[in-house]
């Protein structure tokens, strides 16, 4: 679950907050090409990169509609199992009666690797490549993130103080993220219907306080020692070539900075891939600082004209959809992907939620999203593409 992110202009106000404690919060552009609609009777499409847009073996040009699935990041270590509700065919139904051909699941670097307690190791990584399966069966291209990575971080904006795996951290770890990536990408490799988003909200301009951006985007890429990030960080080039050297040729996506809301300098910075299969993420909520149309076509657009972007989550925590309805408005008009944060029963008044049960139930929030898609299925159907 996201953390609320706080704007800039109240840095001042929250630099103070921090002596006394954690800040509180909650885990030239091209028309739209009708995307093909999601068939559980047929698997997900292979995907792979042309030019700004994802597309199908065929050459169809395929966005990622979807949902994000939260829990495999946090139930394993907070002694709830591995999931939380139901993944089985009936909840992945539920999501196909949505139009659903994309889901985004947030993991554990930790209970992957087995250096945690509860659900880890073979038990942690066979649920998700059940869970994986079975999306993939039902037509359901399936995104897989690290949420909660361990490294010890306690300056502004920590979700904890925690060297495990229990919370969001700033940056990957060198220690573990690479031994992650290797693990996953060797485990799914030879089906690119599986998507790889290599970190959740990277966020090590707000870790430095200082607020230097091209510090912050030099971390991103290249790690290191990074100010203000305890531990040594594993940039995204390390990490997008330690995906390619398993031999994966899997889709990447990557987020850029102030929590994967910031893509300004993005493509100055993006690491080198050799597969050419390297796209960009963003995170939109109406809390963020960029939140606004103006926003979007300064700094989303021009990423988008270039390379593939989705909005791997979107979302709004006052459990309306007019905020939602504008960025997806925007987005259909870019050829841009969105995902709503999130497909779990949660109060949406305390956070984004997209569902009250998981039959498919949407929230009021949830109906925006639900919408949506189903708009974006009919216009596949009228489009003649696969259905």
């Amino acid at each position: 679950m996201p953390q609320k992110r706080p704007p800039l202009v109240a840095l001042v106000a929250l630099l103070l907050l921090l002596v006394s404690g954690l800040t509180a919060g909650f885990s030239a552009a091209r028309p739209a090409a009708a995307a093909t609609e999601v068939n559980g009777d047929v698997p997900a499409p292979a995907l792979h990169v042309s030019g700004n847009r994802l597309v199908t073996e065929s050459g169809a040009t395929y966005r990622l509609l979807g949902v994000n699935r939260s829990g495999g990041e946090f139930s394993c270590v907070e002694g709830k199992g591995m999931w939380d509700g139901p993944m089985d065919q009936s909840s992945v139904t539920a999501m196909r009666s949505w139009n659903v051909r994309a889901v985004r699941v947030p993991l554990n670097e930790e209970c992957w690797l087995g250096t945690a307690g509860g659900v880890s190791g073979a038990a942690y990584q066979q649920a998700v490549k059940d869970y994986v399966n079975l999306l993939v069966a039902n037509g359901i291209n399936p995104i897989l993130e690290v949420h909660w990575t361990w490294g010890r971080y306690v300056l502004f904006s920590a979700g904890c103080w925690d060297e495990r795996a229990t919370c969001q951290k700033p940056m990957p770890s060198a220690r573990y993220a690479p031994a992650f990536w290797t693990s996953v990408a060797s485990a799914f490799k030879g089906n690119d219907a599986v998507l790889f988003d290599l970190f959740n909200e990277p966020y090590p301009d707000w870790a430095s306080l200082t607020l230097d951006k091209p510090a912050a985007w030099r971390c991103w890429r290249d790690g290191g020692n990074c100010f203000g990030i305890g531990y040594p960080v594993a940039g995204f080039q390390t990490l997008v070539n330690t995906v390619r050297a398993t031999g994966a040729t899997n889709v990447i996506l990557l987020g850029g900075l102030t929590y994967a809301n910031d893509l300004s300098q993005w493509l100055q910075y993006r690491p080198t891939d050799p597969t050419g299969n390297l796209a960009a993420a963003a995170h939109v909520y109406n809390f963020n600082a960029c939140n606004s149309v103006s926003c979007y076509d300064r700094q989303l657009a021009p990423v988008a004209a270039v390379v593939p972007l989705t909005l791997t989550e979107i979302g709004q925590n006052d459990c309306g959809h007019a905020f939602i309805d504008t960025l997806m408005t925007w987005a259909d008009a870019h050829g841009v992907g969105y995902l709503g944060w999130t497909w779990n029963t949660w109060d949406c008044s305390k956070g984004p939620a997209l569902i009250t049960d998981y039959a498919g139930t949407p929230t009021s929030f949830g109906a925006g999203l639900k919408s949506r898609l189903a708009r974006a299925a009919a216009s596949d159907r009228s489009a003649g593409h696969r259905s």
